[in-house]
């Protein structure tokens, strides 16, 4: 066997495997740039099946190399090194390293950042305002999320990946509103979109110029505003 011809093997067996446990394709059809940043062509995720194990592989290993805060090493060759696959399976999945971070990030937020139901929104809104900044403060979190931003701002493949994240977690803050809006604790002239535009909005502002920390007292004054313009017309 020749040396390219083992290359193409160990690749292969690399690959999730579909019913009739052959190799699946290659999605890249070759090699791909680690940040110049997505594969051309490519989508944010192929359509096909993925090996939970495999993924759930890659995403721990980006999350490690983001708390080693080792830049060098936060690439996708670093990436495969770290999870023990091949580059070509990532690229599968994944058109960038960009795309890669969105994802891990986003199975971090829901982890770290549930959904609170302490029986009022300030309970709620403070309690989950409170996770969503602690969660930050994991090494390496908040240069992470910055630079899937830029990557995001550059090329569609991780901006679509950052969009449906961001969503995601609207999604969760949204659910905490309409809750209380079935208690009465939120007005019918209140606009739950324009809300979350307030709180996200707060979080990236301060994320990305860094003017003022996202700590415990931040949640509890952005929720006291945010209440304020929730509250009822009559009380």
């Amino acid at each position: 066997m020749t040396g390219g011809e083992r290359e193409r093997a160990r690749d292969d067996s690399e690959m999730p495997r579909d019913d009739a446990g052959t190799a699946q394709d290659r999605s890249d059809g070759g090699t791909a740039q680690d940040d110049g940043d997505a594969v051309q062509g490519a989508r944010p995720h192929t359509g096909r099946r993925r090996n939970e194990a495999v993924r759930r592989a890659i995403l721990d290993a980006a999350l490690q190399l983001m708390r080693d805060g080792d830049r060098r090493e936060l690439t996708i060759d670093g990436i495969a090194r770290r999870a023990g696959v091949g580059k070509q399976t990532i690229y599968r999945w994944w058109p960038s390293k960009g795309a890669v971070l969105a994802e891990a990030l986003a199975d971090l937020a829901e982890g770290a950042v549930g959904l609170p139901d302490t029986g009022t929104l300030r309970g709620d809104l403070g309690a989950f305002l409170a996770a969503t900044f602690h969660a930050l403060e994991e090494p390496g979190a908040a240069r992470m999320l910055r630079e899937a931003m830029a990557a995001g701002l550059e090329h569609t493949a991780p901006a679509a990946v950052l969009a449906d994240f961001t969503e995601r977690r609207r999604v969760a803050l949204r659910s905490l509103l309409d809750r209380a809006a079935g208690r009465g604790e939120v007005g019918p002239e209140t606009d739950p979109d324009l809300l979350a535009d307030l709180a996200y909005g707060f979080l990236w502002y301060r994320l990305l110029v860094g003017h003022a920390p996202l700590d415990a007292h931040a949640a509890a004054r952005l929720t006291d505003h945010l209440l304020a313009a929730c509250r009822p017309a009559d009380g």
